[in-house]
Protein backbone atom coordinates (compact mmCIF):
# COMPACT_ATOMS: atom_id res chain seq x y z
CA UNK A 1 0.00 0.00 0.00
CA UNK A 2 1.07 3.74 -0.51
CA UNK A 3 3.57 2.80 -3.55
CA UNK A 4 4.44 5.41 -5.80
CA UNK A 5 2.94 4.96 -9.28
CA UNK A 6 5.07 2.89 -11.63
CA UNK A 7 5.02 6.19 -13.96
CA UNK A 8 6.76 8.39 -10.84
CA UNK A 9 9.72 9.35 -11.42
CA UNK A 10 12.25 7.87 -8.48
CA UNK A 11 15.35 8.42 -7.49
CA UNK A 12 17.44 5.33 -5.70
CA UNK A 13 19.80 6.04 -3.00
CA UNK A 14 22.29 3.49 -2.73
CA UNK A 15 22.98 3.50 0.88
CA UNK A 16 27.03 2.57 1.93
CA UNK A 17 26.54 2.83 5.65
CA UNK A 18 25.57 6.32 6.13
CA UNK A 19 24.52 8.21 9.02
CA UNK A 20 22.49 10.37 7.10
CA UNK A 21 20.96 8.52 4.12
CA UNK A 22 17.26 8.93 5.29
CA UNK A 23 18.05 13.00 5.11
CA UNK A 24 19.14 12.24 1.47
CA UNK A 25 15.53 10.93 1.16
CA UNK A 26 14.06 13.61 2.66
CA UNK A 27 15.64 16.18 0.95
CA UNK A 28 15.00 15.04 -2.51
CA UNK A 29 11.19 14.79 -1.33
CA UNK A 30 10.93 17.83 -0.15
CA UNK A 31 12.05 18.89 -3.48
CA UNK A 32 8.93 16.99 -5.05
CA UNK A 33 11.02 13.77 -6.15
CA UNK A 34 10.05 10.57 -4.94
CA UNK A 35 13.19 8.70 -3.22
CA UNK A 36 13.59 5.04 -1.71
CA UNK A 37 16.78 3.92 -0.17
CA UNK A 38 17.99 1.10 -1.65
CA UNK A 39 21.57 -1.32 -0.15
CA UNK A 40 24.58 -0.62 -2.42
CA UNK A 41 24.89 -3.96 -3.27
CA UNK A 42 21.50 -4.61 -5.07
CA UNK A 43 22.23 -6.45 -8.04
CA UNK A 44 22.41 -3.88 -10.99
CA UNK A 45 19.51 -5.46 -12.88
CA UNK A 46 17.04 -5.14 -10.11
CA UNK A 47 18.48 -1.70 -10.26
CA UNK A 48 17.83 -0.70 -13.84
CA UNK A 49 14.57 -2.85 -13.94
CA UNK A 50 13.16 0.22 -11.65
CA UNK A 51 14.04 2.90 -14.31
CA UNK A 52 15.40 5.09 -12.10
CA UNK A 53 15.32 9.12 -12.72
CA UNK A 54 18.54 9.27 -10.76
CA UNK A 55 20.93 7.66 -8.54
CA UNK A 56 22.62 9.27 -5.37
CA UNK A 57 25.54 7.47 -3.52
CA UNK A 58 25.60 7.90 0.02
CA UNK A 59 28.54 8.61 2.62
CA UNK A 60 29.95 5.98 4.28
CA UNK A 61 31.99 4.87 7.21
CA UNK A 62 34.70 2.75 4.73
CA UNK A 63 37.67 3.97 2.95
CA UNK A 64 37.34 3.60 -0.68
CA UNK A 65 40.98 3.47 -0.48
CA UNK A 66 40.92 -0.37 1.49
CA UNK A 67 41.06 -3.66 -0.09
CA UNK A 68 37.27 -4.73 0.55
CA UNK A 69 35.58 -1.25 0.23
CA UNK A 70 31.88 -1.70 -0.77
CA UNK A 71 31.57 -0.03 -4.38
CA UNK A 72 28.98 -0.32 -7.36
CA UNK A 73 28.36 -2.22 -10.16
CA UNK A 74 30.66 0.01 -12.72
CA UNK A 75 27.38 -0.43 -15.52
CA UNK A 76 26.17 2.39 -13.39
CA UNK A 77 28.70 4.55 -14.81
CA UNK A 78 27.77 4.23 -18.53
CA UNK A 79 23.90 3.56 -18.26
CA UNK A 80 23.26 7.33 -19.09
CA UNK A 81 21.42 7.76 -15.28
CA UNK A 82 21.71 11.34 -13.43
CA UNK A 83 24.81 10.69 -11.02
CA UNK A 84 25.29 12.33 -7.47
CA UNK A 85 28.38 10.99 -5.19
CA UNK A 86 28.18 12.56 -1.59
CA UNK A 87 31.34 12.19 0.61
CA UNK A 88 32.09 8.40 0.56
CA UNK A 89 30.13 9.11 -3.11
CA UNK A 90 32.49 11.23 -4.12
CA UNK A 91 35.64 8.85 -3.57
CA UNK A 92 34.32 6.11 -4.57
CA UNK A 93 33.32 7.92 -8.56
CA UNK A 94 36.74 9.59 -8.61
CA UNK A 95 38.88 5.97 -7.66
CA UNK A 96 36.39 3.94 -10.61
CA UNK A 97 36.37 6.51 -12.92
CA UNK A 98 40.70 7.14 -12.87
CA UNK A 99 40.79 9.74 -10.39
CA UNK A 100 43.67 10.01 -7.91
CA UNK A 101 43.23 9.33 -3.85
CA UNK A 102 44.83 9.52 -0.82
CA UNK A 103 44.64 8.91 3.14
CA UNK A 104 44.43 12.76 4.38
CA UNK A 105 47.08 13.59 7.20
CA UNK A 106 44.63 15.94 8.24
CA UNK A 107 41.03 14.86 7.93
CA UNK A 108 38.27 17.23 7.86
CA UNK A 109 35.29 17.29 10.18
CA UNK A 110 32.78 20.21 10.97
CA UNK A 111 32.13 23.43 9.51
CA UNK A 112 34.19 24.74 6.78
CA UNK A 113 33.77 27.47 4.05
CA UNK A 114 33.14 26.12 0.97
CA UNK A 115 34.23 28.20 -2.01
CA UNK A 116 32.52 27.78 -5.52
CA UNK A 117 35.16 27.86 -8.37
CA UNK A 118 33.62 27.11 -11.38
CA UNK A 119 30.14 27.39 -12.77
CA UNK A 120 27.65 24.78 -12.91
CA UNK A 121 23.93 24.04 -12.80
CA UNK A 122 24.78 22.18 -9.93
CA UNK A 123 26.04 25.23 -8.27
CA UNK A 124 23.11 27.20 -9.63
CA UNK A 125 22.20 30.11 -7.20
CA UNK A 126 25.02 29.04 -4.92
CA UNK A 127 26.99 32.23 -3.32
CA UNK A 128 30.28 31.47 -4.18
CA UNK A 129 31.37 31.34 -0.51
CA UNK A 130 28.72 29.35 2.34
CA UNK A 131 29.00 26.76 5.04
CA UNK A 132 29.24 23.53 4.44
CA UNK A 133 29.89 20.37 6.76
CA UNK A 134 32.71 17.64 6.08
CA UNK A 135 33.31 14.56 7.72
CA UNK A 136 36.09 12.80 5.96
CA UNK A 137 39.53 11.24 6.39
CA UNK A 138 40.43 10.51 2.52
CA UNK A 139 40.55 13.19 0.09
CA UNK A 140 40.54 13.20 -3.61
CA UNK A 141 43.56 14.65 -5.32
CA UNK A 142 42.93 14.72 -9.06
CA UNK A 143 39.57 14.26 -10.75
CA UNK A 144 39.08 11.80 -13.25
CA UNK A 145 39.59 12.77 -17.25
CA UNK A 146 36.54 14.84 -18.44
CA UNK A 147 35.49 16.28 -14.83
CA UNK A 148 36.19 19.14 -13.93
CA UNK A 149 36.62 21.01 -10.09
CA UNK A 150 33.83 22.49 -9.13
CA UNK A 151 34.39 23.66 -5.60
CA UNK A 152 36.84 23.75 -2.77
CA UNK A 153 37.15 24.12 0.61
CA UNK A 154 40.39 25.43 2.88
CA UNK A 155 41.48 22.25 3.82
CA UNK A 156 40.12 20.15 0.71
CA UNK A 157 41.10 21.80 -3.03
CA UNK A 158 38.48 19.59 -4.36
CA UNK A 159 35.45 19.85 -2.27
CA UNK A 160 33.17 18.95 -5.97
CA UNK A 161 33.30 17.46 -9.10
CA UNK A 162 31.16 17.29 -12.01
CA UNK A 163 30.93 16.15 -15.72
CA UNK A 164 28.26 17.98 -16.95
CA UNK A 165 27.69 16.01 -20.23
CA UNK A 166 27.93 12.61 -18.66
CA UNK A 167 25.26 14.30 -16.01
CA UNK A 168 27.88 12.86 -13.34
CA UNK A 169 28.51 14.34 -10.24
CA UNK A 170 30.86 14.18 -6.85
CA UNK A 171 30.72 16.11 -3.71
CA UNK A 172 33.15 16.00 -0.59
CA UNK A 173 30.89 18.04 2.05
CA UNK A 174 27.27 16.98 3.23
CA UNK A 175 24.58 18.73 1.60
CA UNK A 176 21.81 16.67 3.40
CA UNK A 177 22.30 18.26 7.05
CA UNK A 178 21.46 22.03 7.83
CA UNK A 179 24.77 23.04 8.96
CA UNK A 180 25.19 22.76 4.54
CA UNK A 181 23.95 26.36 4.18
CA UNK A 182 23.05 25.72 0.52
CA UNK A 183 22.58 22.05 0.57
CA UNK A 184 19.06 21.84 -0.32
CA UNK A 185 19.33 24.17 -3.06
CA UNK A 186 22.31 21.96 -4.68
CA UNK A 187 20.69 18.28 -3.83
CA UNK A 188 17.53 20.38 -6.21
CA UNK A 189 19.60 21.86 -8.77
CA UNK A 190 20.75 18.02 -9.25
CA UNK A 191 17.47 16.63 -9.24
CA UNK A 192 15.63 19.51 -11.66
CA UNK A 193 18.36 20.90 -13.77
CA UNK A 194 20.75 18.44 -14.34
CA UNK A 195 18.69 15.40 -13.92
CA UNK A 196 15.99 17.30 -15.61
CA UNK A 197 13.13 15.90 -12.95
CA UNK A 198 9.81 17.88 -12.59
CA UNK A 199 8.99 18.51 -9.18
CA UNK A 200 5.53 16.39 -9.51
CA UNK A 201 5.57 14.24 -6.93
CA UNK A 202 2.84 15.93 -4.26
CA UNK A 203 0.61 13.71 -0.94
CA UNK A 204 -2.73 15.30 -2.95
CA UNK A 205 -1.84 12.30 -5.54
CA UNK A 206 -0.55 10.13 -3.10
CA UNK A 207 -4.34 10.00 -1.16
CA UNK A 208 -6.02 9.23 -4.39
CA UNK A 209 -3.88 6.19 -5.65
CA UNK A 210 -3.60 4.62 -1.78
CA UNK A 211 -7.32 5.26 -1.69
CA UNK A 212 -7.90 3.28 -4.99
CA UNK A 213 -5.31 0.72 -4.37
CA UNK A 214 -6.90 -0.31 -0.77
CA UNK A 215 -10.43 -0.21 -2.17
CA UNK A 216 -9.20 -2.84 -4.64
CA UNK A 217 -7.13 -5.12 -2.35
CA UNK A 218 -9.67 -5.61 0.69
CA UNK A 219 -12.78 -5.45 -1.52
CA UNK A 220 -16.01 -6.81 0.74
CA UNK A 221 -13.08 -7.66 3.31
CA UNK A 222 -13.35 -6.34 6.87
CA UNK A 223 -10.91 -4.72 8.23
CA UNK A 224 -9.25 -4.02 12.01
CA UNK A 225 -6.60 -0.84 13.43
CA UNK A 226 -4.60 -0.97 16.71
CA UNK A 227 -5.02 2.97 17.70
CA UNK A 228 -3.25 4.16 19.75
CA UNK A 229 -3.76 7.76 19.15
CA UNK A 230 -0.92 8.97 17.91
CA UNK A 231 -0.68 10.82 14.48
CA UNK A 232 0.57 7.47 12.39
CA UNK A 233 -1.95 5.36 13.52
CA UNK A 234 -4.57 7.89 13.21
CA UNK A 235 -3.60 8.66 9.33
CA UNK A 236 -3.25 5.18 8.12
CA UNK A 237 -6.93 4.35 9.97
CA UNK A 238 -8.56 7.73 8.51
CA UNK A 239 -6.87 6.77 4.80
CA UNK A 240 -8.21 3.33 5.05
CA UNK A 241 -11.49 4.54 6.23
CA UNK A 242 -11.81 6.43 3.15
CA UNK A 243 -11.54 3.86 1.26
CA UNK A 244 -13.78 1.25 2.82
CA UNK A 245 -15.78 2.84 5.52
CA UNK A 246 -17.34 0.80 7.97
CA UNK A 247 -15.51 -2.57 7.32
CA UNK A 248 -12.67 -0.78 9.48
CA UNK A 249 -13.12 -1.49 13.05
CA UNK A 250 -10.70 0.19 15.26
CA UNK A 251 -9.82 -0.98 18.62
CA UNK A 252 -8.64 1.22 21.21
CA UNK A 253 -6.71 -0.09 24.19
CA UNK A 254 -6.48 1.90 26.98
CA UNK A 255 -3.71 0.75 29.10
CA UNK A 256 -3.40 2.85 31.85
CA UNK A 257 -0.41 4.35 30.46
CA UNK A 258 -1.65 7.37 28.73
CA UNK A 259 -1.26 11.28 30.01
CA UNK A 260 -4.29 13.11 31.51
CA UNK A 261 -7.42 12.20 30.26
CA UNK A 262 -6.23 11.20 26.69
CA UNK A 263 -7.93 7.85 26.90
CA UNK A 264 -11.31 9.71 26.55
CA UNK A 265 -9.99 12.23 23.97
CA UNK A 266 -8.89 9.55 21.50
CA UNK A 267 -12.15 7.81 21.57
CA UNK A 268 -13.87 10.88 21.35
CA UNK A 269 -11.90 12.47 18.88
CA UNK A 270 -11.85 9.40 16.71
CA UNK A 271 -15.66 8.30 16.67
CA UNK A 272 -17.46 11.70 17.04
CA UNK A 273 -14.76 14.10 14.83
CA UNK A 274 -13.85 11.59 12.41
CA UNK A 275 -16.15 9.23 12.39
CA UNK A 276 -14.55 6.05 12.73
CA UNK A 277 -15.87 3.14 14.21
CA UNK A 278 -13.96 2.50 17.47
CA UNK A 279 -13.84 -0.54 19.95
CA UNK A 280 -12.39 1.11 23.35
CA UNK A 281 -10.99 -1.95 25.41
CA UNK A 282 -10.41 -0.92 29.17
CA UNK A 283 -7.45 -2.50 30.47
CA UNK A 284 -5.42 -0.47 32.57
CA UNK A 285 -5.88 -3.56 35.59
CA UNK A 286 -4.24 -5.97 33.09
CA UNK A 287 -1.46 -4.10 32.35
CA UNK A 288 -0.81 -2.90 35.95
CA UNK A 289 -0.72 -6.78 37.40
CA UNK A 290 1.66 -7.65 34.53
CA UNK A 291 4.10 -4.39 35.30
CA UNK A 292 4.26 -5.49 39.15
CA UNK A 293 7.38 -5.86 40.52
CA UNK A 294 8.88 -4.61 37.12
CA UNK A 295 11.44 -1.79 37.43
CA UNK A 296 14.12 -2.85 34.56
CA UNK A 297 13.08 -1.11 31.52
CA UNK A 298 13.51 -3.77 28.78
CA UNK A 299 11.01 -6.03 30.58
CA UNK A 300 8.51 -3.01 31.33
CA UNK A 301 8.78 -2.44 27.10
CA UNK A 302 8.83 -6.52 27.17
CA UNK A 303 5.96 -7.11 29.34
CA UNK A 304 3.88 -3.89 27.85
CA UNK A 305 3.73 -5.44 24.07
CA UNK A 306 3.07 -9.11 25.16
CA UNK A 307 0.06 -8.14 26.79
CA UNK A 308 -1.03 -5.57 24.12
CA UNK A 309 -0.69 -8.38 21.55
CA UNK A 310 -2.58 -10.48 23.96
CA UNK A 311 -5.52 -7.61 24.90
CA UNK A 312 -5.49 -6.90 21.00
CA UNK A 313 -5.85 -10.57 19.30
CA UNK A 314 -8.83 -11.28 21.80
CA UNK A 315 -10.93 -7.97 20.74
CA UNK A 316 -10.22 -9.04 17.44
CA UNK A 317 -11.62 -12.29 17.82
CA UNK A 318 -14.91 -10.97 18.63
CA UNK A 319 -15.17 -9.44 15.06
CA UNK A 320 -16.41 -11.27 12.16
CA UNK A 321 -14.76 -12.32 9.20
CA UNK A 322 -11.78 -9.90 9.98
CA UNK A 323 -9.22 -10.62 7.09
CA UNK A 324 -6.67 -7.28 6.85
CA UNK A 325 -5.09 -5.75 9.76
CA UNK A 326 -4.05 -2.16 9.23
CA UNK A 327 -0.51 -0.93 10.83
CA UNK A 328 1.18 2.72 11.07
CA UNK A 329 4.36 1.72 9.88
CA UNK A 330 6.90 4.22 8.17
CA UNK A 331 9.51 4.23 6.03
CA UNK A 332 12.49 4.74 8.56
CA UNK A 333 10.50 1.79 10.35
CA UNK A 334 10.82 -0.59 6.78
CA UNK A 335 14.49 0.64 6.50
CA UNK A 336 15.74 0.07 10.30
CA UNK A 337 14.23 -3.17 10.87
CA UNK A 338 15.23 -5.02 7.78
CA UNK A 339 18.51 -6.74 7.43
CA UNK A 340 19.66 -6.69 4.06
CA UNK A 341 21.83 -9.43 2.41
CA UNK A 342 24.87 -5.88 2.04
CA UNK A 343 28.15 -5.65 3.92
CA UNK A 344 26.76 -1.78 4.94
CA UNK A 345 23.32 -2.90 5.81
CA UNK A 346 23.25 -3.31 9.56
CA UNK A 347 19.69 -3.75 11.61
CA UNK A 348 19.39 -0.75 14.31
CA UNK A 349 16.29 -1.57 15.76
CA UNK A 350 13.22 -4.08 15.95
CA UNK A 351 9.96 -1.82 15.79
CA UNK A 352 6.58 -3.54 16.78
CA UNK A 353 4.92 -1.89 13.27
CA UNK A 354 6.88 -4.67 11.12
CA UNK A 355 6.47 -7.80 13.03
CA UNK A 356 4.51 -9.50 15.74
CA UNK A 357 0.99 -9.06 15.17
CA UNK A 358 1.00 -10.00 11.75
CA UNK A 359 2.50 -13.49 11.40
CA UNK A 360 0.63 -14.05 14.73
CA UNK A 361 -2.90 -13.30 13.82
CA UNK A 362 -2.89 -14.72 9.89
CA UNK A 363 -4.18 -11.78 8.47
CA UNK A 364 -2.94 -9.45 5.18
CA UNK A 365 -1.58 -6.58 6.25
CA UNK A 366 -2.46 -3.03 4.73
CA UNK A 367 0.70 -0.32 5.41
CA UNK A 368 -0.37 2.90 3.68
CA UNK A 369 2.20 4.70 5.05
CA UNK A 370 5.04 2.55 4.50
CA UNK A 371 6.12 4.83 1.85
CA UNK A 372 6.23 7.75 3.90
CA UNK A 373 8.82 9.68 6.78
CA UNK A 374 6.98 11.13 9.88
CA UNK A 375 7.03 15.08 8.77
CA UNK A 376 5.25 13.81 5.43
CA UNK A 377 2.81 11.83 7.83
CA UNK A 378 2.06 14.86 9.17
CA UNK A 379 1.63 16.92 6.32
CA UNK A 380 -0.38 13.75 4.66
CA UNK A 381 -2.95 13.98 7.94
CA UNK A 382 -3.29 17.93 7.33
CA UNK A 383 -4.28 16.90 3.80
CA UNK A 384 -7.08 14.51 5.30
CA UNK A 385 -8.24 16.88 7.48
CA UNK A 386 -7.46 15.46 10.78
CA UNK A 387 -7.75 18.00 13.69
CA UNK A 388 -4.26 20.27 14.45
CA UNK A 389 -4.60 18.63 18.01
CA UNK A 390 -4.29 14.86 16.44
CA UNK A 391 -1.35 15.62 13.54
CA UNK A 392 0.91 18.06 15.43
CA UNK A 393 0.39 15.56 18.84
CA UNK A 394 3.89 14.91 20.87
CA UNK A 395 5.98 11.59 19.99
CA UNK A 396 4.31 9.15 23.12
CA UNK A 397 6.50 6.32 23.55
CA UNK A 398 4.96 2.98 22.77
CA UNK A 399 4.91 1.56 26.74
CA UNK A 400 4.10 5.00 27.29
CA UNK A 401 4.41 6.65 31.20
CA UNK A 402 5.80 3.26 31.76
CA UNK A 403 9.29 4.43 30.86
CA UNK A 404 8.75 8.01 32.90
CA UNK A 405 8.00 6.21 35.84
CA UNK A 406 11.34 5.51 36.81
CA UNK A 407 11.12 1.86 38.66
CA UNK A 408 8.08 0.41 40.30
CA UNK A 409 5.05 0.67 37.74
CA UNK A 410 1.58 1.62 40.29
CA UNK A 411 -1.55 3.61 40.07
CA UNK A 412 -0.16 5.68 42.67
CA UNK A 413 2.55 7.01 40.76
CA UNK A 414 1.08 6.55 37.70
CA UNK A 415 -1.62 9.74 39.28
CA UNK A 416 1.24 11.32 39.99
CA UNK A 417 3.34 11.95 37.04
CA UNK A 418 0.02 12.37 34.97
CA UNK A 419 -0.68 15.45 37.54
CA UNK A 420 3.09 16.77 36.85
CA UNK A 421 3.24 16.00 33.02
CA UNK A 422 -0.37 18.15 33.12
CA UNK A 423 1.33 20.62 34.22
CA UNK A 424 4.63 20.83 32.20
CA UNK A 425 2.23 20.68 28.99
CA UNK A 426 0.11 23.48 30.10
CA UNK A 427 2.69 25.88 30.78
CA UNK A 428 4.72 25.30 27.74
CA UNK A 429 1.81 25.57 25.31
CA UNK A 430 0.62 28.36 27.46
CA UNK A 431 3.80 30.41 26.77
CA UNK A 432 3.39 30.63 23.42
CA UNK A 433 6.93 30.11 22.35
CA UNK A 434 8.35 30.16 18.53
CA UNK A 435 9.34 28.00 18.11
CA UNK A 436 7.76 25.56 20.47
CA UNK A 437 9.77 22.23 21.69
CA UNK A 438 9.48 19.57 19.56
CA UNK A 439 8.66 17.36 22.39
CA UNK A 440 8.16 18.09 26.46
CA UNK A 441 7.32 16.20 29.32
CA UNK A 442 7.88 15.23 33.43
CA UNK A 443 9.60 11.98 34.55
CA UNK A 444 8.97 10.50 37.73
CA UNK A 445 12.42 9.98 39.53
CA UNK A 446 12.17 7.12 42.77
CA UNK A 447 14.81 9.63 44.14
CA UNK A 448 14.15 11.25 47.27
CA UNK A 449 15.41 14.36 48.95
CA UNK A 450 14.96 16.40 51.74
CA UNK A 451 12.54 19.25 51.63
CA UNK A 452 10.58 22.34 53.94
CA UNK A 453 6.83 22.48 53.59
CA UNK A 454 4.87 25.12 56.05
CA UNK A 455 8.03 24.69 58.55
CA UNK A 456 7.84 21.06 58.54
CA UNK A 457 10.08 18.69 57.02
CA UNK A 458 9.43 16.85 53.85
CA UNK A 459 10.89 13.71 52.40
CA UNK A 460 9.41 13.26 49.16
CA UNK A 461 10.57 12.43 45.63
CA UNK A 462 12.25 14.18 42.68
CA UNK A 463 10.30 15.29 39.12
CA UNK A 464 12.84 15.99 36.12
CA UNK A 465 11.12 18.30 33.28
CA UNK A 466 12.27 17.45 29.57
CA UNK A 467 11.80 19.13 26.68
CA UNK A 468 14.03 19.24 23.45
CA UNK A 469 14.43 20.85 19.97
CA UNK A 470 14.38 18.70 17.15
CA UNK A 471 13.71 17.41 13.35
CA UNK A 472 12.77 14.14 13.59
CA UNK A 473 14.32 12.89 17.30
CA UNK A 474 17.31 10.98 15.62
CA UNK A 475 18.92 14.47 17.38
CA UNK A 476 18.25 16.33 20.05
CA UNK A 477 19.10 19.51 21.61
CA UNK A 478 17.31 20.53 25.31
CA UNK A 479 15.01 23.52 25.11
CA UNK A 480 16.90 27.02 26.52
CA UNK A 481 13.01 27.57 27.83
CA UNK A 482 12.45 30.43 29.97
CA UNK A 483 13.63 30.57 33.57
CA UNK A 484 10.40 32.54 34.56
CA UNK A 485 8.83 29.45 32.64
CA UNK A 486 10.27 26.71 34.50
CA UNK A 487 10.08 28.68 37.49
CA UNK A 488 6.53 28.44 37.54
CA UNK A 489 6.65 24.78 36.07
CA UNK A 490 8.82 24.23 39.44
CA UNK A 491 6.15 26.12 41.87
CA UNK A 492 3.34 24.52 40.56
CA UNK A 493 4.67 21.19 40.99
CA UNK A 494 5.82 21.72 44.01
CA UNK A 495 2.48 23.21 45.40
CA UNK A 496 -0.26 20.89 43.15
CA UNK A 497 1.29 17.87 43.26
CA UNK A 498 1.44 15.64 46.62
CA UNK A 499 4.69 13.94 47.29
CA UNK A 500 7.02 15.94 45.35
CA UNK A 501 9.17 18.58 46.88
CA UNK A 502 12.08 19.07 44.28
CA UNK A 503 11.87 19.55 40.27
CA UNK A 504 14.99 18.97 38.10
CA UNK A 505 15.44 20.47 34.27
CA UNK A 506 17.10 17.83 31.80
CA UNK A 507 20.17 19.88 30.19
CA UNK A 508 21.46 16.72 28.35
CA UNK A 509 21.48 16.62 24.40
CA UNK A 510 20.56 13.01 22.23
CA UNK A 511 23.45 12.20 21.92
CA UNK A 512 24.50 11.25 24.73
CA UNK A 513 21.28 10.59 26.65
CA UNK A 514 18.21 9.37 24.96
CA UNK A 515 14.93 11.41 24.56
CA UNK A 516 13.32 9.16 27.20
CA UNK A 517 14.92 8.20 30.71
CA UNK A 518 13.93 4.46 30.24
Amino acid sequence: MGEPETSTATVLILDFGAQYSQLIARRVRESNVYSEIVPHDTPWEELEARKPAAVILTGGPESTLAADAPGVDPRLYTSGIPLLGICYGLQLIARDLGGELVRSANREFGPATLEIVREDPLFAGVPQQSRAWMSHGDTVLAPPSGFAVLARTQQCEIAAIGARQRRIYGVQFHTEVVHTEAGKRVIANFLHDVAEIPPSWRLGSFVDRSVAEIREEVGDGRVICALSGGVDSAVAATLVSRAVGDQLSCIFVDTGLLRKDEAATVVATFRDVLHLRIVPVDARERFLARLSGIVDPEEKRIAIGHEFIAVFEEEAARLPDVGFLVQGTLYPDVIESKTPASKAGHKIKSHHNVGGLPERMSLRLIEPLRALFKDEVRKLGHVLGLPHAVVERQPFPGPGLAVRVLGDVTAERLETLRAADAIVTTEIEAAELDPRPWQYFAVLTPLQSVGVMGDGRTYANLVAVRAITSEDGMTADWARLPASLLERISTRIVNEVPGINRVAYDITSKPPATVEWE
